[in-house]
């Protein structure tokens, strides 16, 4: 090599570390500002709208293979791996929302995290029907790092644009870190089939759930509450929209189409929209800011969601006993569409009506929760009663609104 070509190779390198050293120095200054919390006519963005199309498929892929395994007979396994796998799928999301109610800033540098984090939700998306087919799960592992990787660096973000909650900022990063390093032991040394994986993932998602309580401990982060509100509104659709995709697989499921079938796609989307009229009912949610009852609402809502698409995955399994694909009875499909129904309206109760709701109007939910369990099992026509339930339960909180006015808010 000559000395002139020594000399440019020389000057090529000091360029490169010099712009190593510029894009680490722009990371270190990366700064997200607090939103403000009261500000008016908030809602959804069309990235965080984008990131709801990303948690679709991991939500519709959990549903799936919970559908599969009960269908093979195997609903107690099968159960464990759909919480498990749709506890991740919503961890994420969660994780980002309430970050973005309160920090998003919609720079450059927060729509390219953003999109990091919906990449590793689609790569996680991807590995879970490897986690319903006994195969290892790296490729959840590594979707996950991806997410968890974009979470602490936009919580550093935070950390160096809010001074105020750079202490809680903080605790946040670290929490996130240290429990995915939980997260990658676990996988790489424990096997999904072994007898202490189900235990041990149970004490990292307990872990995931106390990092907020430590974090947020001495000062409270700037979420915003109707644009919280309005996020958890829309999952909440994401996994309705799953029995729909139920309901299409009924109706197409005959050639040419037949009256059994359009009747069991009618009485499921009866059930779909009682479910999202009960949903978004004209009381308010979340009043107050305390954190307990906010972690409450919140946790809450993971088994709410997890409840509406196993509702989804019930349809498909109903579907595949009246066409004899499935080993399981009538009688256990109509428990796969009843327990997850009753699950959804007990959890409402839980997260609204419970602490909102005086009177008679408290308690409805909850027994239209065990006329559903009922329903399945002693009626003759168990899928009718459930439809004619929740039509009822529907129409009697709209009466008992009226009787009581100005006690409810506006149509979410």
């Amino acid at each position: 090599m000559s000395n002139e070509e020594w000399a440019q190779e020389h000057n090529a390198q000091g360029r490169r570390q010099r712009e190593w050293r510029s894009t680490a120095i722009r990371l270190l200054r990366f700064r997200l500002p607090p939103r403000d919390r009261d500000e008016v006519h908030r809602g959804s963005t069309s990235l965080e709208l984008m990131f709801d199309l990303a948690t679709v498929v991991a939500v519709s892929t959990a549903a799936h293979g919970l559908a599969q395994e009960v269908e093979n007979g195997n609903f107690t396994l099968g159960t464990i791996k759909f919480l498990c796998t749709f506890f991740m799928a919503w961890l994420a999301w969660v994780n980002y929302t309430w970050f973005a109610s309160a920090y998003d800033n919609k720079s450059t540098a927060f729509r390219t995290l953003s999109m990091v984090i919906m990449f590793g939700s689609l790569a996680l998306a991807a590995g879970i029907r490897g986690a319903f087919g006994d195969q290892p799960i790296w490729l959840v592992l590594v979707g996950f790092i991806i997410m968890r990787f974009g979470m602490i660096a936009l919580w550093l973000g935070a950390a160096n644009g809010d001074r105020d909650m750079r202490p809680t900022a903080l605790r946040y990063a670290a929490g996130i870190g240290v429990l995915q390093v939980y997260w990658n032991l676990l996988i790489a040394v424990v096997s999904p089939q072994a007898s202490l994986y189900i235990p041990l993932f149970m004490l990292g998602a307990a872990g995931e759930l106390l990092v907020p309580v430590l974090a947020e401990q001495r000062s409270r982060t700037s979420w915003h509450h109707g644009h919280i509100v309005d996020r958890y509104n829309s999952f909440n659709i994401i996994v309705l929209g799953e029995c729909f995709a139920s309901i299409v697989a009924i109706i197409s499921d005959s050639s040419p189409p037949d009256l059994q079938h359009f009747w069991l796609a009618g009485l499921c989307s009866v059930i779909a929209f009682s479910m999202w009229r009960l949903y978004f009912d004209r009381n308010k949610q979340l009043l107050g800011r305390d954190l307990g009852a906010v972690l409450l609402w919140s946790y809450g809502h993971y088994v709410l969601f997890a409840a509406g698409a196993a509702t989804a995955a019930g349809f498909a399994i109903f579907l595949a006993v009246i066409g004899k694909h499935a080993e399981i009875s009538v009688q256990s499909a109509c428990l796969a569409v009843a327990i997850p129904i009753a699950v959804y309206l007990g959890s409402l109760w839980l997260v609204r009506d419970r602490p909102l709701v005086k009177g008679a109007k408290r308690w409805l939910l909850v027994a239209a929760g065990v006329l559903v369990l009922a329903s399945s099992t002693f009626a003759n026509h168990p899928l009718e009663l459930i439809a004619a339930v929740l039509v009822i339960t529907v129409i009697a909180r709209d009466r008992l609104h009226q009787a009581v006015p100005g006690k409810g808010d506006a149509h979410n």
